[in-house]
């Protein structure tokens, strides 16, 4: 303490602080981000060869890389789906001819399972993607007040 009563570098402390807090929000956004690209991977292979939704459709079972191609179409968007289209068009075109064989599967509750798990996988990132825009009208564009009247601007 100085002369005064106070800590003399009492900033660097505070500094210190936001610092920690800000590492220990990034490393805990890295934890989350990590903890997704491993679960959903394993998600896929869970549906799609434990509970045999590829036998249900007439699809054959998946290896390593299959699991993380088909688990990268589930979370891209539409590009990223054309893209793996693509690629797996131009370096392996007889993998494709396979999906002729594809058959609706029989309703039963492990079929559900895996297909709700896959929907999943699929769905997170279009929630994060496309957000919640509120619409707000041209300017010039007539719209209706608060008490029914006409308004412009």
């Amino acid at each position: 303490m100085d002369e005064r009563g106070t800590r003399p570098h009492h900033w660097v402390l505070a500094g210190l602080g936001l610092g920690a807090l800000f590492v220990g929000a990034t490393a805990f956004i890295a934890f989350l981000v990590v903890l997704g690209l491993l679960i959903a991977p394993f998600m896929v292979w869970l549906a799609w060869n434990v509970l045999d939704f590829a036998a249900a459709i007439g699809a054959p079972e998946l290896g390593f890389w299959g699991i993380i191609l088909l688990t990268l179409f589930l979370v891209s968007g539409f590009g990223g789906r054309i893209l793996i289209a693509l690629l797996v068009w131009l370096f392996d075109p007889g993998w494709l001819a396979g999906a002729a064989t594809l058959n609706w599967p029989q309703p039963s509750f492990r079929t559900f399972v895996a297909l709700a798990i896959l929907l999943l996988i699929a769905q997170v990132p279009a929630h994060h993607r496309g957000g919640h825009r509120k619409m707000r009208p041209h300017r010039g564009v007539d719209r209706a007040g608060p008490d029914g009247l006409r308004l412009t601007g």
